[in-house]
């Protein structure tokens, strides 16, 4: 990997602003807001404007490295400071530059085939499995791959740059065991949901496929010592952060040692009895092989908590989209363990014109209110613009926090 001098004084300079930042009083308040959440304490729920969706406007225009392996690292190091410097909220900062190992996790022996749009984030899934009971042997074959070598050379690059200033760190994130999201995209949710009907047999064999090849993947990360502590500022899965009281932050050997994430929003319009005949006994499997568990993305989950969800004495941040009831969610988790995951609707940062406060401030009065008593954590995903306005995404923010220091009650 080369550099030039041009791109590694700038990479420089941003390893030394987020030092800054990470040192600074501010992400020291920001940490304590964390650790309180993690160990129970219902004080300062924190809150964030997540941009995984428009990193178009908030990273691209800011980038000024051009060797690519430098805009690499300039991209995470920018995508960091967002936070901080565009929108104020309460993204945590270590004082560590956090890689993650290179590896990857294919349930199935088998490709999509997408058609994304040229504009937008949309796509369709062309199926490449129509039949499942005649197409069930495409699916065999999945498999799992870490990258140690890679892995070394882009620790070490990064660390001959900045290292000085900013220390390399690995970190894992949780482990996942996404089996539904695949598996859409392999046949479509039409294919899927009539794979339930009229060959249930074949789809309890696709999942049990898919569980049991994560179900080896963690059995080799254990074998070969490759797992990490999970804690403080490493990332769970759903853009959320690994602050816990309970597992080991210095040293790990087993799966139920570490964070875990499930979701299945693909399978969010059947029945819960539906959910827990083909989605849950699979989940159930995975999530034993956690020491905690997050759970969720963008499905309904008050419908699935009784019956499923809530046998779970591992979890501890649940997902609430708008698609839920939320005050039904709130009840559920009303003084417990489990962290109120609040995503709200993004329509009020992306709907063009003057954002319309009033109707923002009325919005959240019913979230927060919902919320009260539980352990709460709240990230604006499924944000598509804020049409290259960082003022909008700071007032967002700060009208986010007013509200919750209205109408939230611990």
């Amino acid at each position: 990997m080369q550099i030039s001098e041009k791109d590694r004084l700038r990479l420089r300079g941003l390893a030394q602003k987020h030092l800054e930042y990470a040192c600074s009083p501010e992400n020291e308040a920001i940490l304590k807001k964390w650790e309180l959440l993690a160990a129970g304490k219902r004080e300062s729920p924190t809150v964030r404007l997540l941009f995984s969706n428009f990193t178009d406007e908030v990273i691209l225009p800011r980038m000024q490295c051009e060797g690519e392996e430098a805009r690499g690292l300039e991209g995470a190091l920018l995508g960091r400071l967002v936070g901080r410097e565009l929108f104020g909220d309460d993204t945590p900062l270590a004082p560590t530059f956090d890689m993650q190992r290179s590896e990857s996790v294919s349930p199935f022996g088998l490709r999509p085939a997408i058609t994304r749009s040229e504009h937008g984030k949309g796509f369709h899934i062309d199926p490449v499995i129509n039949d499942l009971e005649e197409d069930l042997d495409k699916l065999r074959g999945g498999s799992f791959h870490v990258d140690a070598e890679k892995t070394r050379r882009r620790m070490e690059f990064a660390s001959d740059i900045f290292g000085d200033i900013l220390p390399v760190r690995l970190v894992q994130a949780s482990l996942t065991g996404a089996i539904t999201n695949p598996l859409v995209h392999l046949m479509g949710m039409e294919n899927l949901y009539i794979s339930m009907y009229d060959c249930p047999d074949a789809l309890h064999e696709v999942m049990d496929m898919a569980t049991s090849l994560f179900e080896a993947y963690y059995d080799y990360l254990e074998k070969e010592a490759l797992l990490l502590p999970t804690f403080g500022v490493t990332p769970v899965n759903q853009e959320s952060f690994a602050f816990n009281s309970e597992l080991p932050a210095d040293h790990v050997e087993k799966t139920t040692q570490v964070w875990g994430f499930l979701e299945s929003q693909e399978t969010t319009a059947v029945s819960p009895d539906t959910f827990g005949e083909f989605v849950f006994p699979y989940q159930d499997r995975l999530a034993k092989r956690y020491g905690l568990l997050s759970y969720g993305c963008c499905e309904r989950v008050d419908a699935i908590w009784p019956d499923y969800l809530s046998k779970w004495t591992n979890l501890r941040k649940l997902s609430v989209s708008p698609f839920n009831n939320e005050n039904l969610v709130g009840e559920y988790l009303r003084g417990s363990n489990v962290v109120y995951y609040s995503k709200p609707r993004a329509e009020y940062v992306t709907a063009r014109g003057p954002m319309d406060e009033d109707a923002l401030r009325k919005y959240f009065k019913g979230v927060f209110e919902a919320a009260s008593g539980c352990l709460l954590e709240v990230a604006q995903r499924e944000v598509g613009t804020i049409f290259g306005d960082f003022s909008r995404g700071r007032r967002y923010v700060e009208i986010t926090k007013e509200c919750i220091d209205a109408y939230w009650k611990p």
